[in-house]
């Protein structure tokens, strides 16, 4: 038996994106990003759990992509909408990117990213101490 794995969030983009667009689209230069927020906001999922970082989207919600905190690199942040939302980048140690567009409480998710990364990355380096010696 492993440890658990405890949910920390679990949900979709914030739902400002989508109001924001919606009234850009007025203008008909704003329509594809109308778009692209009323897509993010059907099919696009977040999950950040203890173990791993999993985001669903795409078209119809049909791709899949999990991340354990011990593939990341860093994690950067950009507010939008004043800050009440933002988009997240998580560098992967292979040099990859996943974005997370849209992020409710994205420094608070950051914050809690990075620790994890933190801490898998010291208990790497104490068991590699420790086999060391």
């Amino acid at each position: 038996m492993g440890i658990k794995e405890e949910v920390y969030f679990e949900g979709g983009p914030h739902i400002g994106d989508l109001i924001l667009n919606s009234f850009l689209a007025l203008t008909i230069f704003f329509i594809p990003l109308t778009i692209g927020a009323l897509v993010r906001a059907i099919w696009l999922r977040f999950r950040i759990t203890s173990r791993r970082v999993t985001v669903n989207g795409g078209w119809f919600g049909r791709s899949r992509t999990d991340l354990v905190y011990s593939e990341i690199s860093e994690v950067s942040v950009i507010p939008r909408g004043l800050g009440f939302w933002g988009d997240m980048l998580i560098i992967l140690k292979d040099g990859s990117r996943i974005e997370l567009k849209s992020l409710p409480k994205f420094r608070e998710i950051a914050a809690y990213i990075e620790e994890r990364v933190e801490a898998k990355s010291q208990a790497k380096s104490t068991v590699a101490s420790g086999s060391a010696s």
